[in-house]
């Protein structure tokens, strides 16, 4: 079975790159995204030391009792859906997954205007005391993320025959950007269940680094699944369902899922979400050539992606709240 397609974006991400060799980086984009909806990207820029920085604090923090981690715990966090949550504490598709995990996002102020309004997924984040650099790891992680996701989506829209600065100027001068670290400690086999159940993502991309411990699967285009190798430096990124609604289904936001973890110490990923802005109405592009037809019969979650109302904000609290539907009774 065909790997993932491995794309070299530096022509995307080095300054003063001729345009058409842009351009070229743009047309693989778009066909990984038409036949798979994964690629990995390689020739990205990020420092590996940042990994490798945020990787010590995140091991660091997931080792600490876990009555200290739930000093930050989700239930701490409020409308903004941030801190741990413990093993199992996490659901996809009604099902608990085997992982645990530290929400995060942009940092914002208790007196920041969409704070005080009550947006679910805006505030501040929960930091542990200990260890006391998972706060700036995680910091320039994101920050070099962000970076990222503006470099890839200007890829995308080269490849969609689009202007470089589209997704910029119509939904991403704003973006949502959320982080998450997962745990999933060993299981010993044979294993029930999943690390994570098979799923899709909501936005527009998501670029993930994960440790060297393997155990990502993506549904293959003919069916089956595609084991993903845990390649150092390597970044995994794949489309959302937004992208998938925009593109009018000519790029799928294509399933993947999360074997347990047998290794020893578990497995650390390292998912990054780029997304449109919460207030953006994503309606679909008007591409040239034939519409695949609706494929909700056939998605994991039965969603019709062309026949969605209002704004991402509630597409994504409403995906959110069935992850964790306890905390959404406070939200919804």
């Amino acid at each position: 079975m065909e790997g993932l397609p491995v794309i070299d974006v530096a022509a995307l991400v080095a300054p003063g790159t001729d345009p058409e060799d842009r351009r070229a980086v743009g047309r693989e984009l778009d066909a990984a995204c038409r036949r798979h909806g994964f690629f990995i990207a390689a020739g990205h820029g990020v420092d590996p030391t940042l990994q490798d920085r945020m990787d010590a604090a995140a091991r660091a923090f997931f080792a600490r009792p876990e009555a200290e981690k739930a000093g930050v715990a989700m239930t701490r966090g409020g409308r903004a859906w941030r801190g741990w949550f413990p093993v199992r504490g996490e659901l996809t598709s009604g099902v608990a997954d085997h992982k645990e995990g530290l929400y995060l996002g942009i940092e914002l102020p208790d007196d920041d205007p969409r704070v005080r309004a009550g947006l679910p997924l805006h505030g501040p984040n929960l930091w542990p005391a200990q260890p006391s650099d998972l706060r700036p790891a995680v910091e320039a992680w994101t920050e070099a993320m962000t970076r990222l996701g503006h470099v890839l989506m200007g890829g995308l829209a080269l490849g969609l025959g689009l202007d470089r600065d589209w997704f910029a100027r119509h939904l991403t001068g704003d973006p949502v950007t959320l982080f998450r670290i997962f745990h999933y400690p060993p299981v010993p086999p044979p294993a029930e269940g999943w690390g994570v159940a098979e799923h899709t993502d909501y936005g527009l991309l998501t670029v993930l680094a994960q440790d060297h411990h393997g155990g990502l699967q993506v549904r293959a285009p003919e069916g089956g699944w595609i084991d993903v190798p845990a390649e150092p430096g390597a970044l995994i990124c794949n489309i959302g369902d937004m992208l998938d609604r925009l593109t009018g289904g000519r790029y799928r936001s294509t399933p993947h899922r999360v074997r347990p973890s047998v290794g020893p110490g578990g497995r650390l990923s390292f998912p990054f979400f780029f997304d449109p802005g919460w207030d953006a109405e994503v309606e679909p592009l008007p591409l040239v050539g034939e519409v695949p037809p609706d494929d909700a019969a056939h998605r994991w979650d039965g969603t019709s992606l062309q026949h969605l109302h209002g704004t991402y904000g509630d597409y994504l609290t409403a995906k959110v709240a069935k992850v964790f539907p306890d905390l959404a009774k406070d939200v919804i």
